[in-house]
């Protein structure tokens, strides 16, 4: 699995990753870190991140499972170097992104806002 930094010319595929407009995808680019993660020239997932206030927040992730670790290890790496924390929401039924969180050293902090009318969960890591 090869990881890059997205480009705009990306915005279709994350689009059909998230069901969401080819636009807003292209802004999130525009916007965001966003790195993707690809097997034999297909992306077959993404994670986007900024930071503020000495926390890296993860903003999305989305793709196959298979990818989540190695993609969160993007934010994760930033986030070590520049002696960071980083935070992310996980809306319930998403076992996977929690699972790979957890896996990577996120641990729950408690309940996070609604989105779309779906609870989510807050995990947070201040790793070193």
């Amino acid at each position: 699995m090869e990881l890059r930094d997205a480009v705009e010319a990306d915005a279709g595929r994350l689009a059909e990753l998230t069901d969401a407009p080819r636009d807003v995808m292209r802004n999130l680019v525009h916007d965001r870190t966003v790195r993707v993660a690809e097997r034999e020239e297909e992306i077959v997932g993404f994670v986007s991140y900024d930071a503020r206030a000495r926390t890296v927040h993860v903003t999305q992730i989305e793709g196959d499972p298979d990818a989540f670790p190695t993609l969160l290890e993007e934010p994760l790496g930033f986030a070590r170097a520049e002696g960071m924390a980083v935070e992310m929401l996980v809306p319930d039924g998403e076992p996977d992104v929690e699972d790979a969180a957890v896996a990577a050293g996120f641990e729950e902090t408690g309940s996070g806002p609604r989105f779309e009318g779906r609870p989510t969960t807050r995990l947070r890591t201040d790793q070193p």
